[in-house]
């Protein structure tokens, strides 16, 4: 039988080193802190982006307030799936009414994830902008979405698995990919999977 390959793409220290590099990015582009706010889509972007917050004060000394943003009800495929989603805690305690957002995910794949928290988000107010942070884009994008920050671009086929695991629910640090075709050799728990079988991102 064959077996499916996975590759690491991202270690622990490639991770921080992305987030911090997103920060830096975050900053230069709006000349400082002032007027950001972020917000991370659940469960691993709402991780990446308390991270990119806590570089941002590192860096400018300014706290940034930080969101979580549940999309599942926004999805365009809501009202079509067969299971019910799991809807978790939105929680934006701040304005983003001609504020700055910057919008956090793990993986961008299709686009129809940021497509339904654009969506959530302008039902808070309006932002003067929403600029978009990932720490991995692989491609295939059905809608026109283009993401400001990037922390690794990687060709991928469609039926291919990016999964991501953070310390703060994985208890382990890695990004991989699994390459479709192949086998898996054995089962691994954590982290979230993008591609077939998955949410379309």
């Amino acid at each position: 039988m064959p077996r499916k390959k996975e590759e690491v793409l991202l270690d622990a220290q490639k991770i921080t080193r992305a987030t911090t590099r997103i920060a830096h990015e975050i900053l230069e582009k709006n000349s400082g802190a002032e007027n950001l706010v972020i917000i991370g889509i659940l469960r691993r972007g709402a991780d990446l982006a308390k991270r990119i917050a806590e570089r941002i004060k590192q860096i400018e000394g300014v706290e940034v307030p930080v969101g979580l943003l549940d999309i599942n009800l926004y999805r365009d495929d809501f009202h079509s799936r067969l299971d019910q989603p799991i809807v978790q805690r939105t929680e934006i305690l701040f304005d983003v009414v001609d504020r700055n957002v910057i919008l956090v995910d793990d993986v961008l794949f299709t686009g129809r994830t940021i497509r339904a928290a654009l969506d959530a988000i302008i039902d808070f107010g309006r932002p003067r902008s929403i600029q978009l942070a990932v720490l991995i884009d692989r491609g295939h994008r059905e809608l026109p979405i283009r993401p400001d920050y990037v922390g690794k671009n990687i060709p991928t086929s469609k039926e291919d698995r990016v999964l991501v695991r953070l310390e703060e629910r994985d208890n382990c640090e890695e990004v991989i990919i699994e390459i479709a075709g192949l086998k898996r050799k054995t089962a691994r728990s954590g982290g979230r999977a993008s591609g077939k079988g998955g949410k379309k991102k």
